[in-house]
């Protein structure tokens, strides 16, 4: 071991006895996967809803509101070689760096996703300038790590490139069927995932489709989502039973609003399968081979997938060009960041 290393988030985090479950995949294999490095302890907000992916850690601590939060970072400050990661600006995790602001800690911040897109799209404009004020007073003292340059504002900070493919991933592909129209969604049930948006295009399609939504959160959410042509089932945290999904199927969408480098987007194209986002999240692209823009309307969606099946395996052999991340490259890169290589 190194040093002991805090990893504090605004992640829900649900208690079953001895386990602990988070919905957010980075929140289980970030700390997971520094453990080999650090000593880890785990902060997050305690849910009292079922989460999906069981968080492999000795030490989780669990707050229900933010004073005791506060209270059991405070009692990690009695180890001298004790650093702090931030997981994403959030409130939660901006008063715990002003509870660390004073301390000689060294206090990192990963960036995942566009915060100031995020809280604008929730609160309006004020939730733009709000990220600004808790983004500016974080830059005095903190050092970033960003899965993308543009989310450091300027700001100098470690660029890394998030993954969770292992080897399987990369091997045995299948055959996609091409004889309909097969759709694959997977992520969380949240009104910022354009999950909804989606649906409403979707009606409106003039197409023979099937849309399958995997989404972590769904026995969590009241919202109907079931529809003609779209059939929704829980997200399994297996390897193997998510690579059947993605080949299962012929295109993946991702409809979200905002995104900072979204995993699945490579896992779709890993199993050499064509992907499809909106315009708002088009910088996600980068040198990717596969992925289509869509505008957020039936008439241009229809135009994309027709596109798509037309051409589907000459879109395939572009796919198979593409260099993805790996778990274990980004695993190094963030905990040698932490490390200062």
């Amino acid at each position: 071991m190194f040093s002991q290393l805090t990893i504090i988030s605004n992640e829900s985090i649900f208690k079953d006895g001895e386990a602990f479950y988070c919905d957010n995949i980075d929140l289980k294999s970030i700390p997971e996967g520094l453990s080999k490095n650090f000593e880890i302890i785990n902060i997050g907000r305690q849910s009292k809803i079922k989460r999906t992916h069981k968080i492999n850690l000795v030490k989780n601590k669990i707050a229900s509101n933010i004073f005791i939060f506060l209270l059991k970072i405070f009692k990690t400050y009695k180890d001298r070689t004790v650093n702090y990661l931030l997981i994403s600006i959030t409130p939660y995790t901006f008063f715990a760096y002003l509870l660390l602001f004073l301390s000689k800690k060294k206090i990192f911040v990963y960036l995942r996703s566009n915060g100031y897109e995020e809280y604008k799209h929730i609160f309006g404009v004020f939730g733009s300038f709000l990220y600004h004020v808790m983004f500016t007073i974080i830059s005095w003292k903190a050092n970033f790590i960003s899965c993308r340059p543009h989310l450091l504002n300027g700001k100098s900070g470690k660029i890394v490139s998030p993954s969770q493919l292992s080897n399987k991933w990369f091997h045995s592909h299948k055959k996609p069927n091409l004889n309909k129209i097969q759709l694959l969604y997977v992520g969380r049930i949240k009104v910022e995932k354009g999950i909804f948006s989606l649906l409403k295009i979707i009606k409106n399609l003039n197409m023979d489709i099937q849309l399958t939504i995997v989404g972590a959160g769904k026995n969590n959410n009241n919202h109907n989502l079931e529809q003609k042509n779209v059939s929704v089932i829980d997200f399994e945290n297996k390897d193997d039973s998510i690579i059947q999904l993605y080949d299962a199927h012929n295109i993946f969408i991702l409809p979200s609003f905002t995104e900072g480098h979204p995993q699945v987007l490579d896992e779709s194209l890993s199993r050499l399968r064509p992907v499809i986002i909106f315009e708002e999240i088009s910088h996600v692209i980068g040198n990717r081979k596969g992925v289509f823009v869509s505008e957020r309307n039936s008439t241009s969606l229809s135009k994309t997938i027709s596109h798509i099946m037309n051409n589907y395996y000459s879109i395939e052999k572009k796919i198979i060009n593409n260099t993805l991340p790996t778990k274990e490259n980004f695993l190094k890169e963030i905990s040698n960041a932490i490390k200062g290589n």
